[in-house]
């Protein structure tokens, strides 16, 4: 990923790509600008994607030491 890709925000990212899925379906783009659009589309996709596997990783972390902490001490479960 690109510093530009990973300096845009989550909301920012997927604010343009519906920007771009409203373009391409709007249809009226010449084969080269749809292509570019959907190179555009598949990069701000993954940025997003990037966003989300974090806040999952970061979500599983919060929820494992959560329940680490709710477990007493000798107590395997």
């Amino acid at each position: 990923m690109t510093d530009t890709e990973t300096a845009l925000g989550y909301e920012q990212a997927r604010d343009e790509l519906i920007e771009v899925v409203r373009k391409l379906e709007a249809g009226g783009t010449s084969l080269e600008e749809s292509l570019a659009l959907w190179e555009r589309g598949e990069e701000l996709a993954k940025v997003c994607r990037h966003w989300l596997e974090g806040a999952r990783a970061r979500l599983d972390s919060a929820l494992a030491a959560r329940d680490a902490a709710d477990v007493p001490d000798g107590d395997a479960g």
